[in-house]
């Protein structure tokens, strides 16, 4: 009969490890294109909405104006005579003031921009004005950024505690209706301050699906071949969010509207949330039949220290990059609202790419290699980022970073973390995976926070300098996760592979009555 039939598909599908996947992916992917949908929309709707209120004396230059007519934007001063490009009939007209933010908007790409006479500002043309409103923006739009991630922090470790009482499916589902809520906020919200309280609330969100997800798939994904696959399809569907997130916001925005694609997004999360009701049963509470090892003591583990390290350092590189990078090139390339997410585009395919080819490729040449190059390639790319003029030159740097900090550090470094608990601690995932995604977290708050001060402070391409740096100085500590030892093995092992850090092995006696069978390593260091 039907039903029984509707019923057996249910329950196969409930058995299925793929269909949880799924899940994983799409929840995934949804929370990473709400996180970079935004980056290109905030910048020019803060622009549009703040700085054009309350400068609406600037009147867009018109080629059939007398030039005694034209009033000057404020900030800048008037010029003696200059060659300006007209837009419609392509031919120099000779028009007294500064080029309008609004005309240099429509630009488009082809037409090239005559010189300017140097005004009294470094840059290469006066593509808007409000210099300084742009550079306070830097900071804002930083910390509206950084929220998402600060909360993610202040929360991770209590979801990494709850799934260990309750089991992956129910904070699974809590994090799907939060981060509902928050996209329709995202949809219907006009100030900075209700949009900043929409990106606190999808931290909250992000941080049930992200650590209960990723320890569901290492919960069920036992072997650590498949475990490796499968967390490299799982952080395919972050980078797929990564990769679409921007461009379609910015499509979207310049051509539908600010709304639209948060409700696209909307539509999608409901789409999940009953996939979750159907698949997993988020009413049935699953503790781990183990205790998990408490997060005080995965963190005195130097080995997941460096892993953590890695994945913060590398992210925070994209993290920086992401509410600066269209600010600048509002400022430098005078790019069109669509553009600004269109930069991220190479960065995005290449993410996927190498994802789905370093999932396997990793395990071949040594997942600890695999993170020492990506970490390479990320500072590489990012110091290259402020040669670019236009658009185009953004497209090598971008893809360099999208191939080696998804597809490289971030695909090796997932499955090092689920290795390193199996291997020194109980296979409990729930806290280290809240481990990592704290890593992600820092690196996606500081980032943006800091990023913000640092350009308005020093400049864009400082910032770049600084990160790059950082990236290249951190990689070789990767080699330390070459063979780390299991727990059974003698503590002189570890003196010998890495003497500086005896000091992290001793641990405090367990908490617990039965007697401990060594998921602390150092009783007798010292």
């Amino acid at each position: 009969s039907p039903p029984s039939e509707h019923a057996h598909w249910l329950a196969a599908g409930r058995a299925s490890r793929r269909l949880v996947l799924v899940v994983v992916f799409v929840a995934l992917l949804l929370d990473n294109m709400l996180l970079t949908v935004m980056v290109p929309i905030i910048p020019t709707f803060l622009y549009t909405t703040e700085y054009k209120g309350t400068n609406s004396t600037v009147a867009p230059v018109q080629t059939e104006l007398a030039p005694s007519s034209l009033k000057t934007p404020p900030g800048l001063k008037a010029l003696p005579f200059s060659s300006m490009f007209s837009f419609f009939d392509k031919t120099a007209v000779t028009v007294m003031s500064s080029t309008s933010a609004k005309d240099l908007a429509n630009r488009t790409e082809s037409s090239p921009l005559p010189q300017p006479p140097a005004i009294n500002s470094p840059l290469p043309s006066s593509c808007l004005e409000g210099e300084e409103f742009l550079a306070k923006e830097n900071v804002r739009v930083g910390l509206l950024f950084a929220s998402k991630a600060l909360v993610q922090l202040v929360v991770n470790p209590s979801v990494g505690l709850l799934t260990n009482r309750i089991g992956y499916h129910i904070p699974m589902f809590i994090g799907f209706i939060i981060m509902f809520i928050s996209t329709i906020m995202f949809a219907f919200s006009g100030t900075y301050t209700l949009l900043f309280i929409a990106q606190a609330l999808q931290g909250v969100g992000s941080s049930f699906s992200s650590v209960a997800g990723l320890g569901m798939l290492a919960s069920v994904y036992t072997d650590d071949f498949e475990r490796g696959n499968a967390m490299g399809i799982a952080l395919g569907g972050l980078a797929l969010g990564v990769l679409i997130g921007a461009p379609f916001g910015s499509v979207m925005y310049e051509f539908v509207g600010k709304s639209s694609p948060f409700l696209v997004l909307a539509f999608l999360a409901l789409l999940d949330g009953a996939l979750q009701l159907c698949i997993l049963q988020p009413s049935k509470i699953s503790p781990e039949s183990t205790k998990g090892t408490p997060v005080f003591t995965l963190l005195r583990d130097p080995f997941i220290l460096v892993a953590a390290g890695a994945l913060c350092f590398s992210n925070m590189g994209v993290a920086m990059l992401e509410p600066t990078l269209p600010i600048w090139m509002m400022q430098t390339m005078c790019s069109p609202k669509w553009q600004l997410g269109m930069a991220f585009l190479p960065a995005s395919i290449s993410y996927l790419i190498g994802t789905n080819l370093f999932g396997i490729l990793a395990t071949k040449m040594g997942r600890w290699l695999c993170s020492l190059v990506g970490m390479v390639v990320v500072g590489i790319s990012l110091l290259c980022v402020p040669l670019a003029k236009n658009i185009y030159g953004l497209i090598g740097p971008n893809a360099g970073l999208g191939f080696a900090i998804v597809g490289m550090v971030d695909s090796s470094m997932m499955p090092i973390m689920g290795y390193l608990v199996d291997l020194r601690h109980t296979s409990v995932y729930g806290n280290v995976y809240a481990i990592a995604d704290v890593a992600f977290c820092m690196g996606f708050a500081i980032g943006p926070s800091t990023g913000g001060a640092i350009v308005r402070a020093i400049g864009f391409p400082w910032l770049m300098v600084i990160i790059g740096v950082i990236n290249i100085a951190y990689a070789p500590l990767c080699w330390y996760l070459r063979n780390p030892p299991a727990k059974e093995e003698k503590i002189a092992i570890l003196n010998q592979e890495c003497p500086m850090q005896t000091k992290s092995y001793t641990a405090p006696k367990p908490l617990h009555d039965f007697p401990d069978v060594g998921d602390v390593e150092g009783e007798n260091v010292e």
